[in-house]
Order: C-alpha cells, then sequence, then structure tokens
C-alpha cells in the first residue's frame, strides 16, 4: 500500500504530540494565575512550532504525492471535511494565540523557548476580546475534530481491515504501529506533569476577588505620649481635660488596597490580596496616629494571568529580594470635616521615599469606616523599567477601604 513521504509522517506524529501536550496544558492555565507564568511562555513557544511545522507540512503535502483516497460517498467527505478542520485547527489555534497576546493591555514580551523573540501583531486592542473567544472556541472545536480523526483511524484498522493506518507508518512493523500513537499519550502525561503544584490551602479556598486578609492578633504599636507641648500650652486653661492614649483599632474582614495606572489610553487595575495594618489615633487628636502598613507584593493581581506573571519579576515588583512594601506614618493632620492626611515614609523595591495619603473616616464610635488614595510615582521606586513598561504612566493611583474596630 502507498505511503506518505517520511517527512509527512515525521510531521504528522510530531504535530500530533504537541498537539496532545498543548491541550492537556490549556485545561489547567487559567486556573494558575501568576503560577503558571513559566508555562504560559512555554504553551505559546509549542503554539508557534505547532504553526511552523503545519506550515511546513502544508508546503510537503503538495510537494510530495499524497496516496489516494481509500474510500467515496458520505464517509470520504466527512474524512475529507475532517482533516481540512484539523489544519484550520493547527493553524487558527497559535494564531489566536498570539493575536491574544499582542492585544493584551500590558505588552508581554515572547522568547520562543527562552531564544528568539515574537513580535507582536500590529492589531488594535480592541481585538483581544475577538482573539480570546476565537482561541478558546478553536481549542475545542479541535479537540472534537481529534476524537473524530481518531475515531476514523481505529474504524479503519479495527472495523473495516483496509491497513488504511499503515500509509502513516514508515514500515510495516508493530513497534512502530503500537509506539508513534504512544508518543500522543507522551505529550498529553508531560502536560499533566509539569503543572505547578497544587496552591497551599489557604490560596486556594481564599476567594476569587482579591480581598484583603485582616490581622488575627493585632500588634500592639507603640502608644505615642500626648504631644506636651500642645497640652502644656500656656494659652490652654488648666482645667482642660488631658489628651488620654490614642485609640488602637483592629482591622475587620473585607478591606481593599488597588492600584490602577492608565496605560496607552486604557487603564490597568489591580489590587492586594494579602496586607496587614497596625493603626493607632484618636480622630479627634490626629497628631498622635501612628500608622504601619505592610503589603505582600507576591499577592498582586490585574486580573490576567500572563501580566500577573511579570509583577514579581525585576521590572516591577523584585519580589524575591524585595517581598514586602512598607507605609509608615507618624501623626496625622485634619483636612476637613472626618478628612486626613498623614505624611509618611513608603518602602518599596528597597527604596524609601515620603509618601503621603488622604483618608476620610466615616462613622462614630466604636467602629469606622475608612477609604483613601495616594498617588505613587512609580519610576521612584523603579517600578515598570523595561520595554513592556513604556507605555505606562508615570504615576499610580492607590486606592484602600476598609472598616476598623477600637480595641
Amino acid at each position: 500500500m502507498p505511503r506518505y513521504s517520511l517527512a509527512a509522517i515525521i510531521l504528522h506524529w510530531a504535530i500530533a504530540a504537541l498537539l496532545a501536550f498543548q491541550i492537556s496544558v490549556g485545561w489547567a492555565l487559567e486556573d494558575l494565575g501568576a503560577r503558571g507564568f513559566a508555562l504560559y511562555q512555554l504553551h505559546k513557544s509549542v503554539g508557534i512550532a505547532i504553526l511552523a511545522l503545519t506550515l511546513l507540512r502544508i508546503g510537503i503535502r503538495y510537494w510530495k504525492p499524497r496516496p489516494a483516497k481509500l474510500e467515496g460517498g458520505w464517509q470520504g467527505a466527512l474524512a475529507s471535511t475532517v482533516h481540512g478542520g484539523l489544519y484550520a485547527f493547527m493553524l487558527g489555534a497559535p494564531l489566536t494565540g498570539w493575536a491574544l497576546v499582542s492585544t493584551a493591555k500590558v505588552k508581554v514580551p515572547t522568547l520562543i523557548f527562552g531564544i528568539i523573540p515574537l513580535p507582536h501583531l500590529p492589531l488594535p486592542a480592541s481585538a483581544h476580546g475577538l482573539a480570546e473567544g476565537g482561541h478558546g472556541l478553536i481549542a475545542w472545536l479541535g479537540i472534537a475534530l481529534v476524537l473524530l480523526h481518531v475515531a476514523g483511524a481505529l474504524r479503519h484498522h479495527l472495523l473495516m481491515r483496509d491497513g488504511l493506518i499503515w500509509r502513516m507508518i514508515p514500515n510495516r512493523s508493530t513497534a512502530l504501529l503500537v509506539g508513534l500513537p504512544a508518543l500522543i499519550l507522551l505529550g498529553f502525561a508531560l502536560g499533566r506533569v509539569i503543572l505547578p503544584a497544587t496552591a497551599p490551602v489557604e490560596a486556594a479556598a481564599a476567594p476569587s476577588a482579591p480581598v484583603a486578609q485582616p490581622e488575627e492578633r493585632m500588634p500592639v504599636a507603640n502608644v505615642t505620649e500626648p504631644d506636651n507641648s500642645a497640652v502644656a500650652n500656656e494659652a490652654v486653661a488648666q482645667e482642660e481635660e488631658p489628651v488620654g492614649p490614642p485609640t488602637a483599632w483592629t482591622l475587620q474582614p473585607g478591606g481593599t488596597i488597588g492600584f490602577a495606572v492608565g496605560n496607552d489610553g486604557q487603564t490597568i487595575s489591580g489590587s492586594f490580596a494579602k496586607w496587614t495594618a497596625a493603626i493607632v489615633m484618636d480622630p479627634d487628636h490626629p497628631e498622635t496616629a501612628d500608622i504601619r502598613v505592610s503589603i505582600d507584593m507576591a499577592s498582586a493581581s490585574v486580573g490576567d494571568a500572563y501580566q500577573d506573571g511579570m509583577l514579581p519579576g525585576d521590572e516591577f515588583f523584585a519580589v524575591a529580594t524585595h517581598p514586602t512594601a512598607t507605609f509608615t506614618a507618624k501623626g496625622a493632620e485634619k483636612t476637613g470635616a472626618n478628612t486626613y492626611r498623614a505624611s509618611g515614609r513608603l518602602s518599596l523595591k528597597g527604596v524609601s521615599k515620603p509618601q503621603t495619603i488622604r483618608f476620610t473616616l466615616s462613622g462614630d464610635g466604636p467602629t469606622r469606616k475608612v477609604t483613601g488614595t495616594a498617588t505613587i510615582a512609580r519610576a521612584a521606586f523603579d517600578v515598570g523599567n523595561g520595554d513592556s513598561s513604556g507605555s505606562l504612566a508615570p504615576n499610580v493611583a492607590v486606592t484602600f477601604a476598609f472598616t476598623a474596630k477600637q480595641r
């Protein structure tokens, strides 16, 4: 029986194994978040490899003669349709993936297998949704086509016994008949094996929306002594009640710290899932405030796995060497009815700079709601120092909101 050329046979099984790997990995990528960043890069590299091999396969298809069809009628037409669909899948999946990466808000550089830079396609950002939806749809259609293709091959080999499958085996060898299809299973298994380890239970149980984790035991800051100079001012009457120690506050569940930065006419918004705060302050005497906020920089997320994977790197937060950012302030001042300003220092990515926050207290009694803002010049902290950050605005807007209760 006439066979396909050796080049066509090699490409057929190589592409099949790579597709099995991609399908295996693709099922898990959306649930990995930032932990899957390296795997995303590998997924992109393998996708481009499939695109290149498919183009080569198409070239060989028209260069080398192919065996004639063995079956006509509707069965032959179905087989031809499945074959055509598979080629569309092998071209469309990597192309839509490439378009998806090229239209993301933050342009994540892609090095194919860590060596060859992949340029972004000249597509508008508005095409991102279409590329994302198309990539997912093509993937599922491709899986269906692969199953139909396998079912057709098994039908010919086991039911019709016409030897069709031998056309895609270099020689009539039982070992190759078993070994080459086994490459597909190996590709699928490899995709499962290299998946990152399951996240810790605490992280897995966290709500999908980033929510600040409350302190279970509020650290007690050193109580700031009353401003003796103010109390002892000769203009103050002797019978005036002296200022007592300021109140320590405990954060309640549900607080958030968010950030937003402009990016080429759009806005990238994110938040930190893990942070703590030690706050001591008498709202009537804000000069007694003692504030310390610590943020786990590895918990930053903008809701996109590609971009989340970049945030811990040296271009942005350098989490490996600077895992925590802190803001500290001694004293605050009242700027209006229930509004305050605290000037302190922000330590981020190994740099400490003066930083001001503004906040509002609402409610009275032992429970208060706090909302506030800050504007951070990212260049001062060397945040966003690479090629993918060129379109980011120079200032990052930070917002925070939480409820605090008197201890």
